[in-house]
């Protein structure tokens, strides 16, 4: 099995940034978390805070992969166009968000990537991802 675990925009600040909403641990300690855990599964991770490169990579992996973790982070709100790239590839998709969008500004409780997903997950922390691993494990 391969899952591919996408974080958009300032995600990559992860451990230093707002840590009151995000955290104090970085993406990187909690992916080998992750990869220890599923061990029996291929997780690859990318971050990009360009929009054109998560399209590019939801491109690249969108017919090859078993399933993708997508945290498009404010482009959620913002992007058709990762809308569109979604809907465009075969690859299942779960849009996840470590706080909880529904508790913060009113812009951030509509998603432009929710339609085209198979489901939404927000508000766990960083086990937002664990809670999606489980669900591609579980099919």
């Amino acid at each position: 099995m391969k899952i591919q675990i996408i974080n958009g925009p300032n995600l990559n600040l992860l451990g230093v940034r707002e840590k009151s909403i995000y955290g104090d641990s970085s993406f990187e300690s909690y992916l080998e978390k992750i990869k220890a855990q599923y061990s029996d599964v291929q997780i690859d991770y990318f971050q990009s805070n360009k929009e054109g490169e998560l399209i590019d990579k939801l491109h690249e992996i969108g017919f090859s992969y078993d399933g993708i973790i997508l945290n498009s982070g404010a482009y959620t709100h913002t992007s058709i166009a990762i809308g569109d790239a979604i809907a465009a590839i075969n690859t299942p998709v779960i849009e996840v968000h470590i706080s909880n969008v529904h508790k913060r500004e009113a812009f951030r409780h509509h998603s432009m990537l929710a339609a085209n997903c198979v489901g939404v997950i927000a508000g766990f922390g960083l086990n937002s991802y664990r809670l999606a691993m489980e669900y591609f494990v579980s099919q």
